[in-house]
């Protein structure tokens, strides 16, 4: 299971829903994200590389204000 700013997100979802289980973040900063870091939407959570885990993380920690 993926962790992403202290946050278990579900591996088994597409990263596009996967990433709406943070708090603070919706459908349309999702999409923005993944956009930012070139991610595809229908990338499986569990299917994520380190290095796109730590370019979802940094993007929200600069840009964005969530729980924790």
């Amino acid at each position: 299971m993926p962790r992403i700013i202290g946050v278990d997100i579900p591996a088994n979802k597409r990263i596009e829903f996967a990433i709406q289980y943070i708090c603070g973040i919706g459908p349309a900063i999702a999409k923005e994200i993944l956009e930012k870091t070139k991610i595809d939407p229908d990338t499986r959570a569990a299917k994520l590389t380190d290095e796109q885990i730590s370019a979802i993380t940094t993007l929200i920690q600069d840009n964005y204000i969530v729980e924790g």
